[in-house]
Order: C-alpha cells, then structure tokens, then sequence
C-alpha cells in the first residue's frame, strides 16, 4: 500500500497520459490544469474507445486484467495496454520488464477476442526521473501530445512531496 503520497505520483502520472491521449482522439472538457481531471471510465469516439482503469473480462482466466489505460483503435485495428510505474531509480529497468510480462497474457486474450493487434506499453519513470531508452520511444506512439519532461518532472516533485512529509517539512 502507498505511504506519504505515492498514489498522487502515480495518480498525476497516469492521468497526464490520459488526458493528453483523449485530447488528440476527440475534444474532451478538462479543467484549466490537467492534474486535477477526474477522467471518465469509459470515453467513446467512433472507431476509438479508451478505457480508465478498467478490467478486461476474458474468456480464460487472466490474473493481471486492469491495466491503466487502453485504448482500443477499431480502424487501424489495434490495442493498446499501458501501464504506469514509478517505481524506485534502481528498479526502472526490471518494473518495465515486468510490466510485458504481467500483461503478455491479456494481449493474447485481446487478440483472439477482439481480432485487434495489442501493443503493451510499459511507462516506468523512477521517484527522481530517470527513464529507460525504450520510454521515449514508447510515449511517441501513444496519441496526444506528451512531454516526457513534465512526465518527469511530476515523479520528481511528487518525490519531494513525500520527503516534505517524512520530514515534516510541509511546504
């Protein structure tokens, strides 16, 4: 269980992503700072429909069934799972791998199911920023407009939130 704050870090991070990507999909009404966004379960624009933490019901049992966000391309018939991590520098590189693993099954299941291809996209940023090569990369696929620098920049003051409050240096 997240302590000092850890869920606002990754809460801001997640829905950053989120929000960016349905901006590029279709005009949503957001409030003026983006972090501060409830988003919907469930957006639907034509051939795109993108889903917030939501579970994909299968007909084989999968354990890791909620990742994120999908978005799910009915046109160019592709699915896309992504999932948020900010996990501690030293463990960057091993959350992202365990992320493709943990969704592996679900993309399999999605293929058959929704005869979409499906495309995991782990998004691990550690506590003060540090990114694995493949994040770049990952994040210009994903639609909207995303900066990997306020992607970063969010990890790392949400950092210094929870050392405030562990030191009790509310500022």
């Amino acid at each position: 269980m997240p302590h000092f704050g850890e869920e606002r870090i990754f809460n801001e991070t997640r829905y950053s992503l989120y929000t960016f990507a349905l901006l590029d999909i279709q005009s949503i009404e957001t409030t003026d700072k983006w972090c501060t966004h409830m988003p919907k379960p469930v957006y639907d624009e034509g051939d795109v429909t993108v889903l917030w933490n939501q579970a994909v019901h299968t007909d084989r049992e999968v354990k890791a069934n909620r990742p994120d966000i999908i978005i799910k391309n009915k046109k160019g018939k592709k699915c896309t799972l992504i999932d948020v991590a900010i996990p501690a520098d030293r463990n960057v590189v091993q959350k992202e791998a365990e992320k493709k693993l943990k969704y592996k099954s679900l993309c399999i299941e999605i293929q058959r199911m929704w005869n979409l291809k499906c495309t995991i996209m782990p998004i691990a940023i550690g506590a003060t920023g540090i990114v694995t090569r493949s994040v770049r990369k990952n994040l210009e696929t994903v639609p909207g407009k995303h900066s990997l620098d306020s992607l970063q920049k969010t990890a790392i003051l949400g950092t210094t939130h929870i050392l405030r409050k562990v030191m009790q240096c509310e500022a």
